[in-house]
């Protein structure tokens, strides 16, 4: 309807309701003065006559009617729901109810007073199966017996009686509309098609189709959802599944208003489960989605299985590198023409969806027009990165790359090595696309390393090198915290870090590698085929990342062979010698730190790797700082003693002679 259209039905509507409300208390009328015996009013056919006039003025179906037939109500049902109406809206109705019931303390509707006073009156209209208590239009209050309790209409029935679109308030802050998008992909409006074909030819099979969207691109999920609703003329809300009670007569409660909401607004829900993993977690969602009638759509990042209800399953990954170029086109506009092909390496690094494309330039579009001076490509590819990281931040720990090239004390051979890493990341997308490698074998793409050493020497450092060279974030993830005794959780707990690092390709840095990699047994029970699987599943994931995943061990020799023909590189980082040991020592202290009288020969015989270096530097740096001088030897001397006692190592003279 248009505008005006709708201004006229919204009068209309209202005169309809006045006069259904004057023929109810033309009804209580005479039944009040029967009980009194007074003679009946006279034109008693003036309000039917009204009612004549303004039904034939409504552009389209009133909301009573429209109410009536949809949820199957009798004329006497429809007779109860506009006295509990009338009570709200016109002031003499109160003073009616105490006259018809014979009791000024009673001046307000009853079943009883119902039954005695309407016509074609059916006691089955009061049972909690009858439409006026099942669907909740009236509720019934206190009272000593069901036909002499108050009853009142529920509010957001009045409304939508007087033409008025509300939200039930007990729904909201639970479930929020979501509203379709300016534009979508052609993979996404290809999705949008089969949902609307598949709802069109499942029309009026109960308790409905249910739409099922899994996949890796959670905001083009609802956008998907949305657009079809769209399509339909149906409104969509969404409600999280943890949100969802646990107690069943609170689900039940909550089912019931939703499946009258959706009646009344014209509405289908969405039940988001994609932040919900575990069985337990899902119970509730499960629970409410089989129960429900009505227009359903669930995501989730992984298939659910329902019993009772069918599910039209669809995955929604995120678009295409081409549908991602012309998506940065369209959010960039102008700019895009200026960045020389920079959108392309962003697609082959990122793999961002619709909304973190529009996110991204909108903030460097922001930053632009505040008169930032920083290139516009550095700054998209900083929120490319800011994009990426809110999945990845919740699993895994953040690092962020200080070291650089200067800092990392290693032989030459080892250091070419990591330069060859940073070339393999840098030019994936030229030699695997462009170059055609792709094409020939989808195995093995994935950019994997291994980095050996004692502790200390270097592996965490080696990775913040190779983030700060990428401009890339680096994050660590700890196995030993990862695997799990119970039969499949370390499978799912390592999908979930790839799965939120695919968005940004961050290097990925396995700490504790020995704690899964570590010689695989010969299988002899379910546990040690469990145990393969797990490495296997790990080693499939690296193979097809798209970023960089480095894992980390002490102890190299334990790991089987077998795994380390998959890895890409390897580097053992050595114990430092003494020469390296004083370089480490030459470049420990920052520019700024004041140093007196400092021998880096002396200190180069201490026997302990980069790191305890490192650890020594700062507790001298402290102890110095408390004494209000320049650091010292006498400092480093009194670091080092706590270090080597923290270590359990003896500290020989050998090592500590002449320093002070």
């Amino acid at each position: 309807m248009t505008d005006t259209s709708i201004t006229n039905w919204h009068e209309a509507n209202q005169r309809y309701l006045v006069a259904t409300l004057a023929v109810v208390r033309a009804t209580l009328e005479r039944h009040a003065g029967r009980i009194q015996t007074a003679p009946e009013p006279e034109r008693r056919d003036e309000p039917a006559q009204a009612l004549q006039e303004a039904a034939a003025a409504v552009p389209a179906p009133p909301a009573l009617e429209t109410l009536s037939e949809t949820f199957g109500l009798s004329p006497f049902e429809r007779d109860v729901l506009l006295l509990c109406a009338g009570m709200e809206l016109d002031s003499t109705f109160a003073t009616l109810c105490a006259t018809a019931q014979g009791d000024p303390r009673r001046a307000y509707p009853t079943f009883g007073l119902a039954l005695a006073a309407f016509p074609e009156a059916h006691w089955s209209a009061t049972t909690p199966a009858a439409p006026l208590r099942y669907w909740r239009l009236v509720e019934v209050g206190p009272g000593d017996t069901l036909a002499t309790s108050p009853l009142r209409i529920d509010e957001r029935v009045l409304h939508y009686l007087a033409g008025m679109a509300c939200l039930d308030e007990r729904l909201q802050g639970l479930v929020e509309p979501l509203r379709a998008p300016g534009g979508l992909p052609p993979s996404h409006r290809a999705l949008v098609h089969r949902i609307v074909g598949h709802w069109s030819r499942m029309e009026g099979a109960l308790p409905g189709p249910m739409i099922h969207l899994c996949g890796d691109e959670d905001a083009g999920k609802h956008a998907v959802a949305a657009a079809a609703c769209a399509t339909l003329g149906l409104q969509l809300h969404a409600v999280h599944a943890s949100d969802i009670p646990a107690a069943a007569i609170e689900r039940e409660a909550l089912a019931r208003l939703w499946e009258r909401e959706a009646i009344l607004s014209g509405s289908a829900l969405l039940v988001d489960c994609q932040d919900l993993e575990s069985a337990d977690g899902l119970r509730p969602a499960l629970s409410i989605l089989e129960r429900l009638r009505g227009m359903l759509i669930v995501t989730s990042r992984e298939p659910l299985r329902a019993r009772k209800r069918q599910l039209f399953r669809l995955d929604v990954n995120k678009p295409n590198a081409v549908e991602q170029q012309n998506l940065w086109q369209e959010a960039l506009g102008p700019l895009a023409h200026e960045l020389n092909g920079q959108i392309e390496t962003l697609t082959t690094q990122f793999d961002l969806g619709m909304q973190g494309i529009r996110a991204a330039s909108a903030e460097v579009l922001d930053g632009l027009s505040r008169g930032r001076e920083e290139a516009p490509g550095a700054m998209l590819w900083e929120a490319c990165r800011a994009q990426a990281r809110p999945r990845l931040d919740d699993l895994a720990q953040r690092i962020g790359p200080v070291a650089t090239w200067d800092e990392l004390v290693l032989p030459g051979s080892h250091r070419r090595i990591l330069r060859e890493i940073v070339a393999h990341v840098r030019h994936r997308a030229r030699v695997y696309e462009t170059w055609g490698f792709a094409a020939k074998s989808g195995r093995g793409l994935g950019i994997s390393a291994l980095f050996a050493g004692a502790s200390g020497t270097g592996k965490t450092m080696a990775a913040e090198v190779l983030a700060g060279e990428l401009r890339l974030d680096l994050y660590r993830i700890d196995l030993s915290q990862v695997v799990s005794k119970y039969i499949g959780e370390t499978e799912k707990n390592l999908r979930r870090v790839f799965d939120a690092a695919e968005e940004g390709g961050a290097i990925l840095l396995f700490d504790e590698a020995d704690a899964l990699f570590g010689k695989r047994s010969e299988v002899k029970d379910s546990h040690d085929r469990y145990a393969n699987i797990e490495v296997s599943y790990l080693l499939q994931r690296m193979e097809a990342y798209r970023g960089l995943a480095i894992l980390t061990t002490n102890r190299k020799n334990t790991l089987d062979t077998a795994f380390l023909r998959r890895i890409r590189f390897i580097v053992h980082f050595p114990f430092p010698d003494a020469a390296q040991r004083a370089e480490i020592w030459h470049r420990i202290f920052p520019l700024n730190t004041p140093t007196e009288e400092l021998d880096v020969g002396k200190l180069a015989r201490l026997n302990v790797a980069g790191g305890n270096i490192r650890n020594i530097a700062l507790n001298a740096a402290f102890l110095a700082a408390e004494a209000g001088e320049p650091v010292r030897m006498k400092h480093l001397l009194c670091a080092t003693r706590a270090e080597y006692a923290k270590l359990e190592k003896p500290l020989t003279e050998a090592e500590i002679g002449g320093w002070v």
